[in-house]
């Protein structure tokens, strides 16, 4: 579809506004990125085995699949100033905790042999476990307010230009972030003890909270009252007022279910369960226990990162030349092509050969842009086939659907944790790819798709 260039010139309803949110993003964003690569970095250097980290990535899932209704009945029926605040405060004493407990750890002499069980046995660890798991909830909600709310408010639910270009700046920032944040970190890792690493990120997170706070209000003050706009209240009914989790959550279902995107949807949860050929924490895991330097490590994920914003770019061009069902189809084609000949090097190529790790790592970097060009691909299907008036509701039984394949793939990792597994975990991951690519591709080829996208195809 070919926009009028009128449209080019279309301003988003609250532009001062936006920028405030996108400079509130850009400081949440660059801490929680820092962080989620921090901490299994730090926790590959206690074990030799991947269960620590696995189990650590297992529990965080299994809240967000659990407790991610809950909060966003608490982001609904809260004010979302207030909402905001509360969430950034728990996150950032979460992030505080489980700094502590890597200290704590350190300073008692546990270094990398040793055993796994007995890490999973200590205190320490759990607390650690249930400090991460809030502060992975916490920053996923508040990554859904920016994203599938207070952006749509500023830039305007009509306005489609603004607010296309407003989704894809708050995108950059996450990737940005995403980039400068593990890269800075591992950098520092090279240089300085862990703990002096530790204590410069509670530093951060602490400066950055009362920013955030303060970045919030600003949003507040100049988007004259939009953000005051009640939310939908909850049905009077006693039966429904009773357990508005579980209406929410089986309502999600029902209406995901019948949604004639399903299976390109499928396709896109499968994409969750490569935990393992991605910049993952268990890549991360097994990316210092071969040694490499953690400048290094954090430059793969930076990379990764940069691939996704490269993305952005790519997924417009595949969708104006090809149009946006076959932009899919070639994003998940050339994804899969290049995780097979990633798994296939890992298995003839001897790993302890840093060039030939290299350039695993290469093909594992140049597979995310697929992968995100799809991510973009598929948000644009879901805009313009899902009703708006159940937009909310099926993107939250999507998003349960991709962390239960998260926690399916996660579990696997904690039976078979020792690092001689990986290359099975690897295959498994890729295999979730080649499955998702496949029924990507019988979907759209099939009459029905055809039929009621036939303006998405060239």
């Amino acid at each position: 579809m070919i926009l009028d260039s009128s449209l080019c010139l279309e301003t988003p309803e609250f532009p001062e506004a936006l920028q405030y949110l996108y400079w509130t993003y850009v400081a949440s964003c660059l801490v929680e990125r820092a962080w989620r690569f921090a901490l299994p970095a730090l926790m590959a250097l206690l074990s030799e085995s991947l269960l620590p980290v696995a189990l650590n990535s297992f529990i965080s899932q299994l809240f967000v699949f659990v407790g991610g209704p809950l909060v966003g009945i608490f982001m609904d029926t809260v004010p979302r100033v207030l909402a905001f605040t509360v969430l950034s405060f728990m996150q950032t004493v979460s992030i505080l905790v489980s700094a502590a407990m890597i200290v704590y750890a350190t300073s008692n002499g546990l270094v990398l042999g040793s055993s796994a069980l007995s890490i999973l046995k200590l205190p320490w660890f759990s607390v650690l476990l249930l400090a991460n798991a809030i502060d992975r909830i916490t920053g996923i909600a508040t990554g859904v307010a920016f994203e599938r709310d207070w952006v749509v408010l500023l830039a305007g639910r009509s306005r489609t230009v603004a607010l296309a270009r407003a989704n894809a700046m708050l995108r950059r920032v996450d990737l940005i972030c995403e980039i400068i944040g593990p890269f800075v970190f591992g950098l520092a890792l090279s240089k300085y003890s862990s703990v002096q690493c530790i204590l410069i990120s509670c530093v951060t997170a602490i400066v950055s909270l009362p920013l955030l706070i303060l970045l919030v209000h600003h949003t507040y003050n100049v988007s004259n009252g939009v953000l005051d706009r009640p939310s939908m209240p909850i049905a009077a009914d006693n039966k429904q007022s009773s357990s508005p989790g579980l209406k929410v959550f089986t309502q999600g279902w029902i209406l995901y279910l019948v949604q004639p995107i399903l299976p390109a949807s499928i396709a896109y949860v499968l994409l969750s369960f490569n935990n393992v050929l991605a910049p993952s924490s268990l890549m991360t895991t097994f990316l210092t226990q071969r040694g490499l330097n953690p400048a290094v490590i954090g430059s793969y994920r930076g990379a990764c990162a940069l691939m996704g914003f490269l993305a952005t770019y790519l997924a417009s061009l595949l969708i104006g030349k090809f149009g946006t069902i076959k932009a899919g189809a070639i994003s998940l084609t050339c994804q899969t092509s290049l995780l097979i000949g990633a798994v296939l090097l890992y298995f003839l190529c001897p790993m302890q050969n840093q060039s030939i790790l290299f350039f695993f790592l290469l093909l594992v970097v140049l597979s995310r842009l697929g992968h995100w060009a799809y991510d973009m691909v598929i948000a644009q299907i879901f805009q313009t086939a899902v009703p708006l008036s159940n937009a909310n509701v099926v993107s939250s039984a999507e998003m349960s659907l991709a962390s239960f394949a998260e926690l399916m793939m996660l579990a696997i990792a904690i039976i078979a944790n020792d690092i001689s597994h990986f290359g099975a975990l690897a295959c498994m991951s890729m295999a979730a790819v080649a499955i998702a690519t496949s029924l990507y591709w019988a979907w759209s080829i099939s009459e029905s798709t055809k039929v009621l996208f036939k303006d998405q195809y060239v």
